[in-house]
């Protein structure tokens, strides 16, 4: 779980100072910025959905070999 939450922690940062430098760095206009930021923002939103999707199915199979005995409590 934790390496879990550090992966998002970095996407986070990652989107926020990758915003930062688009917007200062951008020669497009703000609308079409807008746009392209929302895409983006929308494409991130989807890959965090999925990741959470992910860990989600892991951490219900590992708690079904728990629940068999296939993985000893320490």
């Amino acid at each position: 779980m934790q390496r879990f939450t550090s992966f998002l922690a970095g996407l986070l940062a990652g989107l926020l100072v990758g915003s930062v430098v688009a917007l200062l760095l951008a020669p497009a206009s703000g609308e079409e910025l807008r746009n392209r930021l929302r895409s983006q923002t929308d494409e991130l939103v989807s890959e965090i959905k999925s990741a959470v999707e992910e860990e989600r199915r892991r951490l219900e199979a590992e708690l079904e070999a728990l629940k068999r005995g296939e993985i000893p409590v320490s």
